[in-house]
């Protein structure tokens, strides 16, 4: 799998991590580790927040939608 931003500037770099939310095949340099709340819950609600924050693989463009910057 090849990096999808790399991609799209023309660039060929092979992907190390995959987006968690779109799918997006990222290189090391694209890949950006966060930190997330994680929330589990079952049918039916309430869901509830887990205590621990859960590390998560975002694509630049995800990252900036869920963090708003």
């Amino acid at each position: 799998m090849k990096c999808y931003v790399c991609a799209k500037e023309g660039r060929s770099s092979d992907a190390v991590a995959v987006c968690i939310v779109c799918g997006m095949g990222l290189c090391e340099h694209h890949a950006m580790r966060e930190e997330l709340d994680m929330w589990e819950g079952g049918y039916p609600f309430p869901a509830r927040r887990v205590k621990a924050k859960i590390p998560r693989i975002l694509c630049p463009e995800c990252y900036h939608a869920l963090k708003g910057g």
